[in-house]
């Protein structure tokens, strides 16, 4: 395994040839003709330009979309088909703070922020997907990821599953989503964890035995140690392709991290910003590359859920059943 340069993280075994003389197997198999690989068939749209906005917020939320939109605008002119933008691009990263008057950022689907975006997303006849601080009534409040299509409809939402709770105060803000469903976009499946919540691996195998390709993280989070590394690693253990939009710079107290990046099944970075800058990556993918990985590396095939059985209870009854509760 290799964590530098950008690499695989996983090579096949080279072999060692007859009585671990290496040189001697690399000249035999070059006199050797190997078959041509087969041409995969991908039925649909295989390979799709795809694009992650790194970006900054302050506290006025019109000039956040603002930005926003001219990200969208700047990738559909560099030919992304689809765009995903950070967690809460539209606000500051208000869970710094105790103090429940920051509700007042929450918005429905139908406010401003998500209807500029989606008059954008209708302008430039593309895909994208914004998460925002969404009020959902009755005083229930989520951080809800929306894929918004070329003709501006809703096609799927996401709600985080993770608030997280360690340095931030996101259980203070909003409830939980409790859904880890998929959607089609083209030949492809795609799922969404926004942020904390890829720090789960459960959460990206998960989405990828619900059929996920390609794995979308918006985060807002402040720096952290291997951050590119743990993203790498969601990819390659689940062979997908993975697009993480994060922000960037000083919002309030807190230092949002950036290192924004697209992944490909085998871990290795296709691009990548760094952590002070905004930026707007765009890289291609082949839904033919997903196919390859898996049966290179299949763990799909080889899994065994009969034993995974303590990952699905609760802590409180493992804890019970060790006799630790």
């Amino acid at each position: 395994m290799r964590l530098h340069n950008n690499a695989p993280l996983h090579d096949p075994d080279p072999g060692q040839g007859e009585a671990g003389n290496p040189g001697r197997s690399r000249r035999a198999a070059a006199c050797v003709r190997r078959p041509a690989p087969p041409t995969l068939r991908i039925r649909g749209r295989s390979g799709m330009k795809i694009a992650v906005v790194q970006m900054n917020s302050g506290t006025d939320v019109a000039a956040n979309v603002a930005k926003a939109c001219d990200f969208v605008a700047r990738a559909a002119a560099a030919g992304a088909g689809l765009i995903v933008l950070p967690e809460f691009f539209n606000t500051l990263y208000f869970a710094q703070y105790w103090d429940t008057a920051w509700t007042r950022l929450a918005e429905p689907e139908s406010g401003p922020s998500i209807t500029a975006v989606r008059e954008a997303a209708r302008r430039h006849r593309v895909h994208v997907i914004a998460t925002i601080y969404e009020d959902a009534g009755a005083g229930v409040y989520f951080d809800t990821a929306i894929h918004l299509d070329p003709d501006g409809r809703r096609r799927f939402k996401f709600r985080k599953i993770h608030p997280a709770g360690v340095k931030s105060l996101e259980k203070l803000f909003f409830r939980y989503g409790s859904r880890l469903d998929t959607y089609a976009l083209d030949a492809w499946r795609v799922g969404i964890g926004i942020c904390y919540d890829m720090g789960f691996p459960e959460t990206a195998r998960t989405l990828t035995v619900n059929g996920a390709e390609l794995l979308i993280a918006p985060y807002a989070t402040a720096r952290r140690e291997m951050f590119q590394e743990m993203l790498r690693v969601r990819a390659f253990e689940n062979g997908a392709y993975l697009a993480a939009a994060n922000k960037v710079g000083i919002e309030g107290n807190w230092d949002l991290g950036g290192q924004s990046l697209i992944v490909d099944p085998t871990g290795r970075i296709l691009a990548s910003a760094n952590d002070k800058d905004e930026a707007l990556l765009v890289a291609e993918i082949d839904r033919a590359r997903v196919v390859e990985q898996r049966a290179r590396w299949p763990v799909l095939r080889d899994r065994r859920p009969d034993l995974y059985g303590p990952l699905t209870a609760e802590t409180e009854d493992v804890l019970d059943a060790q006799g630790r509760a």
